[in-house]
């Protein structure tokens, strides 16, 4: 694991959530980021991790916020939205989702096939193959195997990690199912108070609509005028406030040089509630 992969905590021992059963793409992703013996706790949805670290039961939370694939993952946008949480980081994880079922399971005995809907989505053209498979959502792939383990029916299928076979006692009836071989997704990690990182080449903000047409525009104009790169746009509508928009926006730079010094003051000028969300060391 290189030395970019993993970044010294700025808390000795940190608790570290993601959302998940053990063997989920998620718990890879905290090995990647905070080294393979942190403490990583699986939790049963993607709220569940915020409201931990609004609860102090934990010092950070690795969550997935974009996959190659299937692009963003509106969960977690909808939730940053409501969380005054901060990015410290990201890490990446290569997908490769296998068809897992009960030793001895061939695959005309199956009938339904459980996964996360990301994984679903993700393994959609070789499922089409078995149209007579019932698809049932759970709330992670990992999840998706102990279900199957757990109820003991050759006709029952899960879509995870092969990691997940071997926590589960199950078979790996085919590998890299995923309809796009190069299938990664990206994951954020969060904390409930701000770090200056000591690397910093990546900023992300967000900032709100509030029923101006030019917001976006205008902002963008900011970004152009002062040669900053932006890398990714993407918008959520704000609860109970119809056709306002929270955007996020991610883009390359250190905000802490003096030639980017001039950013946030000029894009508060033109947009409420303007956050910076973290400034922090790319991973892609």
């Amino acid at each position: 694991m290189s030395e970019k992969e993993i970044m010294k905590p700025k808390k000795k021992n940190p608790i570290i959530v993601y959302q998940g059963e053990p063997g989920a793409y998620s718990e890879m992703a905290a090995r990647n980021f905070f080294g393979k013996n942190v403490s990583a706790i699986g939790l049963k949805t993607f709220e569940d991790a915020f409201i931990a670290l609004e609860n102090k039961t934990a010092d950070y939370a690795v969550l997935p916020i974009e996959n190659s694939s299937t692009g963003a993952i509106r969960q977690v946008y909808d939730l940053l939205e409501q969380y005054d949480y901060f990015f410290i980081g990201e890490t990446t994880v290569q997908v490769n989702h296998a068809l897992l079922v009960l030793p001895g399971t061939k695959i005309n005995d199956i009938k339904t096939v459980y996964s996360h809907e990301q994984g679903l989505f993700q393994c959609e053209s070789f499922l089409n193959e078995h149209p007579e498979w019932k698809r049932i959502p759970q709330d992670d792939t990992a999840g998706s195997a102990r279900v199957v383990a757990q109820k003991q029916d050759k006709s029952k299928a899960a879509i995870c990690s092969v990691l997940a076979a071997e926590i589960y006692g199950l078979e790996v009836l085919k590998e890299k199912i995923n309809t796009k071989a190069a299938n990664t997704t990206r994951f954020l990690i969060l904390s409930p108070t701000e770090e200056i990182q000591v690397k910093r080449d990546k900023f992300c903000i967000s900032f709100t609509s509030n029923h101006n047409p030019e917001t976006l525009t205008q902002v963008l104009n900011v970004f152009t005028s002062n040669k900053v790169i932006l890398l990714r746009i993407e918008s959520r509508p704000i609860p109970n406030r119809n056709w306002e928009y929270m955007f996020f926006i991610e883009c390359i730079g250190d905000l802490l040089t003096e030639e980017m010094s001039c950013i946030i003051p000029e894009i508060k000028k033109i947009a409420p509630d303007v956050r910076v969300l973290g400034n922090f060391q790319s991973n892609l």
